[in-house]
């Protein structure tokens, strides 16, 4: 339980710290294209009865808000990231615990943002319908949790092809792993927003890699945040463990 609690607070304090990392990366890289955007939605003509309420707080109490709801994400992320690091330490047994950390973030990455990346990518405002939020929510999650599985199932495919040598085994997986997230992406249905005519596609796909330097800065950092912190201390432990 002490190895766990020990594990836990540092991926709690590498969220914290990487989420910090992407809430700046979302102040510096990301706010450009959202204003551009919010520009492109205010300049449309008002629909017949509709109101204009105002902004319940300002562009930089957003700002500022979003930033910090990047850290609590962050350090929710990370506890999640410790848990999960404890319960895969049968993947990759040879390797460092950095290392393992590394490839457990870049998975993650894969699975919680690419994936849903390329089906359901993220759009500015002013594109995609109040009335699908939660229909297009309930799809992003499902393919999120689709690849969950696929992740679960190469880890049982990796175990059962044991007795192969590791280039066989790994290269048996990645076409299993490749063809299966490939059926996810054809089975999922399209996202029922098209994007209005006066939002440009150089606009669009800034915000989009923008959102995706973001996603990164939390995911990989966070690897590599905890693969910093975990690594010495299970070197310490294995040398005093020998005396």
């Amino acid at each position: 339980m002490s190895a766990y609690r020990s594990l836990l607070l540092r991926g709690i304090g590498s969220g914290g710290l990487s989420g910090l990392l992407a809430g700046l990366v979302g102040v510096l890289v990301v706010e450009a294209p959202i204003r551009a955007a919010l520009a492109v939605e205010e300049a449309r003509p008002a629909e017949p009865g509709a109101h204009d309420h105002g902004e319940v707080f300002s562009r930089g109490t957003q700002v500022v808000g979003g930033a910090l709801a990047a850290v609590v994400v962050g350090l929710a992320v990370g506890a999640l990231f410790a848990t999960a690091y404890a319960g895969a330490r049968h993947w990759f047994p040879t390797r460092a615990p950095f290392t393992r950390a590394v490839w457990l973030s870049a998975a993650a990455f894969g699975v919680a943002v690419l994936l849903p990346a390329v089906k359901y990518p993220a759009n500015p405002p002013g594109v995609g319908e109040s009335t699908t939020v939660e229909y297009r929510t309930v799809l992003y999650l499902g393919l999120i949790a689709a690849g969950l599985l696929v992740v679960h199932g190469a880890g049982v495919l990796v175990r059962r092809l044991a007795h192969l040598p590791a280039p066989v085994r790994a290269a048996v997986t990645a076409v299993a792993v490749v063809a299966a997230l490939a059926v996810l992406l054809v089975v999922f249905p399209a996202t029922p927003d098209d994007v209005p005519a006066d939002v440009p596609a150089g606009l669009l796909w800034e915000f989009r890699l923008a959102s995706l330097a973001e996603q990164a800065t939390l995911w990989l950092g966070l690897g590599v945040v905890f693969g910093l912190l975990v690594d010495p201390a299970v070197r310490v432990r294995r040398r005093v463990s020998a005396l």
